[in-house]
């Protein structure tokens, strides 16, 4: 673990502000394109070779209303994938604790929504899928470096 290697400006409140708003954005231009703008990531390891993006929504917590996330993905047959690294911070995502309350979401790729139910990867399930999330965008391995929590993998199946 190198917790202290991470950047210490991204504990910095303006940091979170600006995610926070850029998250916003990117959810309207893809919500109003169908994913043609917003759809893939091109940020840091996902510079030259893209990584995919869809919505994520949870329903709140605590307000019950609903909240969406975009997210790197990653297709498994009728199952999408989805890490909670949240850049390596020390805290879980909201959007994570928010399925662990209520675990039937949503996710928009492009302009289709699926109706799912997330749930925690299983270790040999984490196992399993870790190197294929690191290969889709290989910052993951890096936010994993920079926390002491087990970043969680979630895995969302459709509803029975």
């Amino acid at each position: 673990m190198d917790a202290d290697k991470r950047p210490a400006q991204l504990d910095s409140p303006v940091v979170a502000a600006i995610i926070k708003l850029g998250s916003r954005l990117n959810t309207r231009l893809y919500r109003a394109t169908g994913g043609r703008l917003g759809g893939t990531w091109r940020v840091g390891a996902a510079l030259r070779r893209p990584a995919p993006v869809g919505l994520l929504t949870t329903t709140g917590r605590k307000t019950g209303q609903p909240r969406t996330a975009p997210l790197i993905y990653l297709r498994d047959e009728e199952r999408f994938i989805v890490v909670a690294s949240q850049g390596g911070l020390p805290k879980h995502p909201a959007w994570y604790l928010n399925l662990q309350a209520d675990p039937d979401v949503t996710i928009q790729i492009g302009r289709h929504t699926h109706e799912l139910r997330a749930r925690t990867a299983a270790p040999d399930e984490r196992a399993r899928l870790w190197p294929r999330l690191v290969d889709l965008y290989a910052d993951f391995d890096t936010y994993d470096a920079w926390t002491e929590r087990e970043i969680p993998v979630v895995i969302c199946e459709p509803r029975d």
